[in-house]
């Protein structure tokens, strides 16, 4: 089995793509930045937005993992560029090229402002798109983009609307919001193989998890993780977090604030 892993130079390919590793599988590794390849890679040096690039990138392979695109918030036209164009430039080159199974790295940020459920019940799958930022409205296209190739070509795709992955979770927010690099594998191996057309929160089980994981437990994702294992440290060092605070309210946390950048 081949995959190609769009991103792959960036932080969650880097987490992701020994845990990838299998007998018998090839990830072929694209990026704007070359990646050594290592045992069982192979590299491919490309543009997401240039359809000839996507075009031989996804030739051969059986899925796509599209971790690629700018990852923060950049002006608008490098965010249609890199994440909208290139999203709809990948779909395009891997229908053509018949591949049917493909799972895309969404973001919280495309329902960044949704607050925390009353009466501690978890904000929903599918839960509509609010997002925070430029990057947050790349990812709703993103998701929209999933849905169109599905329902019009009948393709697999599950987007990941993803928290945050880091080996620990690096402050009081990331106790709710964390997924880690183990649990984010397990999650895209469901996708993998997963039938149809999914939207999943990317968060492990955490005991301060407040998003739901209904829909990634349905293509078989279990957690394995927990962020509470982790929380003493945090907690001894900035307290307990205060639940009102938009950090910790809203899903987008500190890039909901209107201070974000100095031009919101």
């Amino acid at each position: 089995m081949r995959i190609l892993m769009t991103g792959a130079a960036g932080k969650v390919g880097t987490l992701l793509r020994p845990r990838l590793a299998r007998e018998g599988r090839i990830l072929r590794l694209s990026d704007l930045q070359p990646v050594e390849p290592g045992p069982g890679e192979e590299q491919i040096v490309a543009d997401l937005a240039d359809p000839a690039a996507m075009a031989e990138a996804v030739k051969g392979v059986d899925a796509v993992l599209h971790l690629g695109g700018q990852s923060r918030e950049h002006p608008w036209a490098d965010i249609v560029r890199a994440n909208i164009d290139g999203t709809q430039v990948l779909l395009e080159a891997a229908r053509e090229a018949g591949v049917r199974q493909l799972v895309l790295m969404g973001s919280h940020h495309a329902a960044g402002f949704h607050t925390r459920p009353a009466g501690g019940e978890d904000l929903p799958d599918y839960a509509f798109p609010r997002p925070d930022t430029f990057y947050g409205v790349s990812k709703v296209v993103m998701e929209a983009l999933a849905g169109l190739y599905h329902d019009r070509f009948g393709m697999n795709i599950t987007v990941v609307r993803l928290g945050t992955c880091n080996e620990g979770p690096l402050d009081t927010r990331g106790l709710a919001t964390w997924i880690s690099p183990d649990d984010l594998a397990r999650l895209v191996e469901a996708a993998l193989v997963a039938p149809g057309l999914h939207v999943v929160w990317g968060v492990s089980d955490n005991t301060r998890r407040w998003w739901s994981l209904k829909e990634a437990e349905s293509i078989g994702y279990v957690s394995r993780d927990d962020s509470e294992t982790l929380a003493g440290p945090l907690i001894a060092e900035h307290g307990e977090p205060d639940l009102s605070d938009p950090v910790h309210d809203r899903a987008g946390g500190v890039f909901t604030l209107k201070e974000l950048g100095g031009r919101w």
